[in-house]
């Protein structure tokens, strides 16, 4: 049974965790000092030193990392966009405010960093509130969460990844070139991922990861690399992500280590894949959705 001490340390941090799914889900809002205290209700006097103390950070730069984050995908990955509505959905007021601000935080000016990202500067910066993010928000999983399914055999275009996934960007953005030269917006053509290797414990040279959208026919010929494949039909279970990929290792994690030894399935010979059903920067970080899917042997 959970002492009292127990069960005050638990308290504590589930008011510091709904801080942080509040930040998600207002990063356009009024996220001052006095609005997120509010959320904990703890006082604005004490509050900035307590977030600071358990994440390493002051609130204010933990929602300008958040911001610029958004802005940094946006900006690469979603070129529709112009950089001054990015600046205003980031809080800033102007051009130039803004891009005082991204330059100090990613090194690169706003436009420079459009048309060609240095990925591993923004990954090294990136990297802790990856960190803080992984650690705090930690989803909650249990059995009745994973469904056992029937996935049908599906013709895709893949774009190859291999190497460090640091650099990932860079093919993302050749596969996000690929699909807008063939009219196969996310809408109309659904997103996967196939995952050949844990980052965690692969050599950065050595990963493997394929993005891969949803093709009807045969595909056309390119100089961008992308190739046909097939994802193969049968039993899988499937278990729903809902938030940043920060946590996304997680849902995978829950999977292999405590659903499938106590399920009586085994795994089929096809690798761990996902299905990117609402994405980021589309939608908020909070609202994003993925639907991640491990093939299974029939019994």
């Amino acid at each position: 049974m959970p002492s009292a001490d127990d069960t005050a340390i638990a308290s504590y941090w589930r008011r510091f965790r709904r801080v942080l799914e509040h930040i998600d889900a207002n990063l356009e809002g009024d996220l001052s000092l006095e609005a997120v205290s509010g959320v904990a209700a703890y006082s604005k006097f004490h509050f900035h030193r307590q977030f600071a103390a358990l994440f390493d950070m002051g609130v204010h730069e933990y929602v300008q990392r958040l911001r610029m984050r958004r802005a940094a995908h946006q900006l690469a990955f979603r070129e529709p966009l112009r950089i001054i509505d990015v600046a205003l959905a980031a809080g800033y007021e102007s051009h130039e405010a803004f891009s005082r601000a991204f330059r100090k935080a990613m090194g690169q000016s706003p436009s420079q960093f459009r048309s060609r990202p240095q990925w591993e500067l923004w990954s090294a910066k990136h990297e802790p509130l990856c960190n803080l993010r992984s650690q705090y928000m930690k989803p909650r999983y249990a059995p009745e969460d994973v469904s056992i399914v029937e996935f049908p055999e599906t013709p895709i275009g893949v774009l190859e990844h291999r190497g460090d996934p640091r650099r990932l960007g860079e093919t993302i953005r050749t596969f996000i070139e690929w699909r807008k030269q063939n009219g196969l917006h996310p809408s109309v053509s659904a997103t996967f991922n196939i995952f050949h290797d844990n980052p965690e414990v692969t050599a950065p040279e050595a990963f493997r990861m394929d993005l891969c959208a949803a093709v009807k026919g045969p595909l056309a010929s390119n100089s961008l690399g992308v190739v046909a494949k097939v994802i193969p039909g049968g039993r899988c279970a499937v278990l729903r992500h809902k938030g940043s990929d920060d946590t996304l290792g997680d849902a995978v994690s829950y999977l292999y280590a405590t659903w499938l030894p106590g399920s009586g399935h085994s795994p089929r010979d096809f690798p761990l894949f996902a299905q990117r059903v609402a994405m980021f920067p589309d939608v908020p970080e909070h609202e994003a959705i993925t639907d991640v899917f491990l093939p299974l042997e029939r019994r």
